[in-house]
């Protein structure tokens, strides 16, 4: 008889469990609350159950067992935030899992940190909160680092300098929340790491530790992971038994529990302190892609063995290559297309493309880690080639912005006004945000307002007055485009030469253009060229 198994969520990051489950031979059922989730015709059979609706999921479990053409063998769920509708399935179902209680614990970021604190595990000082505060009693010291308890992806995650900021992020935290709290803490300073585990009746085996590259204060976006770790084998070491020591804690590793642990944590200048820990495999592409291409590890099918109460196999590396995601991002608008995907994907060494966007999306500049336009996962036999295959591959997808966008426009017009958003910080004095594409100090500020617009009846868009302070440091965007490079995407996007001159007699693009590449990047300047009838197609 054919064993199934459920598995909850269908979306992109449970699709390498529904294919492994299948590969595997079992029958399996997927389990998600969006008809559309795009992993749910991977799965032998689909049902729609909302994720948090733990008396739906337990009926689709019971009917699961009641077939008679099946085995129910076990349920589990790998980068969604709803661990504890698994544990309470398998809980009530006496199916290989970890406790409901657990599962809680891993789930509510209260907790957690309670659990860490009792145990003594190192993490940092919190507070719970359900409302804005009203005024500073001085119960804080800053920086603090505001969430919500029960959320995941970074989702009104970030950091506060003052009071002023606090209630900011308060208000972002709680409206993020389902219960309606936000936890404060302390501000954590250091490098940051990733970690998966699978667990097997008190066992924990290591599956992978990876280097996370966070970016954008207030925030805390993720812009990529690189595995494995450059950390030196003592630090390691160390990374590791704080973050068994806190699956311990959360009681999610003992002596019956199966499943799987996903942390996140930081090397402080005191040691290594948890960020997090979640009773499941991690998402963000980490445990379905990076590991797998990294070392050969297989913690999908590990954990799918564990919650069918079977010892896990394939956990241990078989080579020793690099992994590396990268993400790319935008700024505020509307996609009119998206360019050179291809291009991306035919980058040696990149292993996977996947976009989050697509014609007529509404797209942002990300304040969480589902805010961004797509990923690329790259894999090589050494980390120079790995890291800079992922990095060319992001940077080459294009996305081109509808013109005129009120939001587009928005977001640009600072600098069309003169005003830098280095000139005007954060109103609790962090940096601002959203950042400049291309870092620009004073000096290059007062340069840029020396450089005239040409007059608007010289022929339209064909040459840029040439700003050599600007071009000849060539430095990086956000995502490490040089200006040249930039300009190139610009030229490839809507067909304008942008030849470089040095009058104003012969250059028919001048200050506002250069402020547009300044803000927004390649994006910007492009949409400016849109916006002024010059591109191709306008």
């Amino acid at each position: 008889m054919r064993e199934s198994i459920l598995i909850v969520g269908a979306g992109i990051m449970q699709g390498p469990a529904i294919r492994t489950a299948r590969e595997m031979g079992l029958f399996t059922v997927a389990a998600d609350g969006d008809p559309g989730a795009v992993s749910a015709s991977m799965a032998d059979r689909f049902e729609r159950v909302d994720l948090k609706d733990r008396d739906g999921m337990e009926k689709l479990a019971l009917s699961l067992r009641a077939d008679s053409g099946t085995k129910f063998g076990g349920i589990m769920t790998a980068g969604t935030d709803f661990s504890a509708t698994v544990a309470w399935v398998a809980e009530r179902l006496g199916l290989p899992g970890i406790p409901f209680e657990a599962a809680l614990n891993a789930s509510d970021k209260e907790r957690m940190r309670s659990c860490f604190r009792k145990a003594g595990v190192p993490s940092p000082g919190f507070t719970v909160i359900r409302e804005v505060p009203d005024e500073d009693t001085g119960e804080f010291s800053y920086p603090l680092v505001v969430k919500p308890v029960d959320n995941m992806g970074g989702r009104g995650c970030r950091r506060a300098d003052t009071f002023a900021g606090l209630r900011e992020a308060a208000a972002d935290s709680l409206r993020f929340s389902r219960s309606g709290r936000a936890i404060v803490e302390s501000f954590m300073d250091g490098p940051e790491f990733s970690v998966d585990a699978v667990i097997y009746r008190g066992e924990i085996t290591i599956c992978g530790l990876a280097d996370r590259h966070i970016f954008f204060p207030p925030y805390f976006i993720e812009m990529g992971h690189t595995m494995p770790t450059r950390a030196e084998s003592g630090t390691q070491r160390l990374l590791l038994e704080t973050f068994e020591a806190g699956i311990r804690a959360l009681g999610i590793a003992g002596e019956n529990c199966c499943g799987a642990a996903k942390g996140d944590i930081k090397l402080t200048s005191s040691g290594p302190m948890i960020g997090e820990i979640a009773a499941r495999l991690s998402g963000g592409y980490m445990s379905g892609w990076t590991c797998p291409y990294a070392s050969g590890a297989e913690p999908v099918r590990g954990a799918i063995l564990a919650a069918l109460g079977r010892k896990p196999e394939g956990l241990r590396p078989v080579r020793s290559w690099t992994c590396a995601e990268r993400a790319f991002i935008s700024i505020p608008g509307k996609v009119r297309d998206i360019l050179d995907g291809e291009k991306a994907r035919n980058t040696r060494y990149v292993r996977d493309v996947f976009f989050r966007i697509e014609k007529g999306s509404a797209v942002n500049f990300p304040e969480n880690n589902v805010g961004k336009c797509g990923n690329v996962i790259a894999a090589a036999p050494d980390r120079e080639s790995a890291v800079s295959a992922a990095e060319r591959a992001a940077a080459a997808v294009l996305v081109r912005l509808e013109a005129p966008r009120a939001e587009t426009a928005a977001f640009l017009d600072a600098w069309f006004q003169d005003e830098g958003p280095d000139e005007k910080p954060g109103r609790d004095g962090s940096p601002a945000f959203p950042p400049d594409a291309f870092p620009a100090g004073p000096s290059l500020r007062a340069l840029l307002r020396d450089i005239p617009d040409p007059p608007p009846a010289y022929p339209a868009g064909d040459t840029i007055l040439d700003f050599p302070a600007f071009t000849a440091p060539n430095p990086g965007d956000w995502m490490g485009r040089t200006v040249e490079e930039s300009l190139e995407a610009v030229r490839r996007i809507t067909g304008c030469p942008l030849a470089p001159v040095k009058t104003v007699r012969g250059g028919t693009l001048g200050r506002r253009f250069w402020a547009a590449l300044i803000r927004g990047g390649y994006q910007g300047a492009a949409y400016l060229l849109d916006e002024l009838g010059h591109g191709d197609g306008s």
